[in-house]
């Protein structure tokens, strides 16, 4: 099974316009604490009100941000196309999953790139049963909360650390 390494944000719930924070300064226009949902997020939807004009508004970091799929992933895969809009005590749940799973779609996008080396026949196949790991249908939605910091990931981030031979020849 393959996983989108791309946002889609017509499938999320806009996770980042409520999980992120904002640091006024030359990306964003505004200071907004992780949590709470951003101004400019449509009053009905997931939509941005100002999409058109991020770069006008100030907030060329949100044109710059990609969850690498990380949002939808948590809508459709863990919370069946739920929103935390519909339900607020979804939040906290939402915004925990959305750290984690960003977190192993980083990794994913990292083991994608390592498939394409001249790996040995052994680390191939160590890459392919780290990425299975981070699979939809292998994971729990406590799993992808408690992924950063967890075994998996450091397990993940030592084979990588371990491919070095391969691109510095």
């Amino acid at each position: 099974m393959t996983v989108s390494l791309t946002e889609d944000c017509a499938s999320c719930a806009a996770l980042c316009c409520l999980a992120l924070a904002f640091d006024r300064g030359e990306s964003f226009a505004i200071d907004k604490p992780a949590g709470v949902p951003c101004p400019n997020l449509s009053p009905v939807g997931h939509g941005c009100s100002i999409h058109d004009r991020l770069h006008q508004e100030g907030f060329s970091g949100c044109v710059r941000y990609s969850c690498t799929g990380a949002g939808q992933r948590v809508v459709q895969e863990l919370f069946a196309g739920r929103s935390w809009r519909d339900d607020p005590a979804l939040v906290a749940p939402m915004m925990q999953a959305f750290r984690g799973m960003r977190a192993m779609q980083e990794r994913l996008v990292i083991l994608t790139a390592a498939k394409n080396l001249k790996l040995s026949e052994v680390d191939a196949a160590r890459c392919e049963a780290l990425m299975s790991q981070l699979m939809p249908g292998e994971i729990e939605q406590q799993e992808v909360a408690d992924f950063p910091g967890s075994a998996l990931q450091s397990e993940i981030d030592t084979f990588v650390s371990g491919l070095r031979s391969y691109v510095t020849g």
